[in-house]
């Protein structure tokens, strides 16, 4: 039938016939009016974004199920209605659509909108995508459906629109302000005190002690380790939204990049009595990149540190003496609980605090460590979970598989 031949079997198909003015023009002239057969609605029910395809008449021939969930409309309702009804579209200034772009009696050449922000008239927002189908310029009268009159080249034979929700958007529009802020932030403050601190030595250098000069410099390297933090933070979190982050396994002893790290921060001036590590027995050969493993470590103590209190205890356990299941299809792997004794998480944040930019308390850093934390675990093929302490305060508590490289 010539109303099912510009429209394939598969969703891909869907939307190739639909765009193209040659196939259906080409062969037996424009398709017959009236809605699709059901067949065809549901190729187009397979598409994740609205589709809604319009005739030369306006009259709906697809409405999609993504298009019923976004405009509220059932597509029962939709099929043969006219489209400018179905779709009342106007922007942001409450102009309508149809009526500033006049797509079916406007200029011949235009092949498409570019997606924009258009509103229904209950107010929702849909970003919307509209592309024309012309009849061929080289079509003649005389090539027509009979029963219809002969169409000049170029005018409408369909109306395309993909309609996307805009809350993603909002969502995508939000997590930039938030970076931009967070960025803007944590960058103003080391970089004003790295101003400050050399334009006075370039003042008035001759006027310190040696000792002023170097708790002026100490300060400045300081502030240049914390943007250097900072900048490869953000790089880290590009890594892990883009799938990037590469993993370089070898054999990693935990307990002893454990005891590395705790040792650095008391060389760092912590107290000693401050840290327990407990490593269990039966261990098994974890195949591990250390960097990230110091990286994660690195963080959760710190964490445990600045937000918590008492001592911080790190356990490292076996996966089958944590009472936790192994990895699907490992078998073995470990599990490290980093503790402290301080007044916990509650329960309704655990659900947010592995976000980006989530922070405890309004001066914590850029709120990114728990983030990465969470993506490095993650790219190991492990898992990382928050809850109560067994004495009070907080346990992050991550697993990760045995992962031994398979060789030939």
């Amino acid at each position: 039938m010539p109303g099912d031949r510009a429209l394939d079997q598969s969703p891909a198909g869907l939307l190739s016939a639909a765009l193209s003015p040659g196939r259906a023009a080409g062969r037996a002239g424009p398709a017959a009016p009236g809605p699709v057969l059901v067949g065809s609605m549901a190729c187009a029910d397979d598409l994740p974004d609205g589709l809604v395809i319009a005739d030369h008449a306006g009259r709906v021939m697809v409405f999609n199920r993504a298009a019923s969930r976004l405009t509220g409309t059932p597509a029962r309702a939709a099929a043969g209605a006219d489209v400018r009804q179905v779709l009342p579209l106007h922007d942001a200034d409450g102009r309508c659509w149809w009526a500033c772009t006049n797509p079916y009696d406007g200029l011949s050449i235009r092949t498409r909108h570019p997606e924009m922000p258009l509103f229904l008239a209950d107010g929702t927002e849909l970003l919307v995508t509209v592309s024309y189908v012309r009849a061929p310029r080289w079509a003649t009268p005389q090539r027509r459906h009979p029963g219809h009159p002969a169409r000049a080249g170029g005018e409408v034979q369909r109306l395309v629109f993909g309609l996307r929700g805009a809350q993603q958007r909002a969502r995508l529009e939000r997590s930039r302000a938030d970076l931009v802020s967070t960025v803007a932030h944590e960058l103003r403050s080391p970089l004003t005190s790295v101003k400050g601190f050399t334009a006075t030595l370039l003042a008035k250098w001759g006027r310190f002690t040696d000792d002023q000069k170097k708790v002026m410099l100490e300060t400045v390297n300081a502030d240049a380790d914390r943007v250097t933090r900072l900048i490869t933070e953000l790089l880290d979190v590009s890594r892990i939204e883009s799938g990037r982050m590469e993993v370089h396994r070898q054999p990693v002893s935990v307990p002893e990049r454990v005891e590395k790290i705790v040792a650095g921060r008391v060389a760092a001036g912590d107290p000693a009595g401050r840290y327990r590590v407990v490593v269990c027995g039966g261990l098994p050969e974890t195949w591990l990149d250390a960097d990230k493993l110091d990286q994660i470590l690195g963080n959760l103590v710190e964490n445990a540190v600045k937000h918590g209190a008492g001592t911080v205890t790190v356990v490292v356990e076996p996966l089958e003496t944590a009472g936790a299941r192994a990895v699907a299809g490992v078998g073995q792997g470990i599990a490290v609980s980093v503790r402290d004794e301080g007044d916990g998480v509650a329960p309704e944040l655990v659900p947010r605090i592995f976000r980006q930019f989530w922070r405890a308390k309004r001066r914590g850093g850029a709120g990114l460590g728990l983030y990465i934390v969470k993506g490095l675990v993650e790219a190991h093929g492990g898992t990382i979970t928050v809850r109560q302490a067994p004495e009070g305060g907080a346990e992050f508590r991550f697993t990760m598989p045995a992962s031994q490289p398979e060789y030939g």
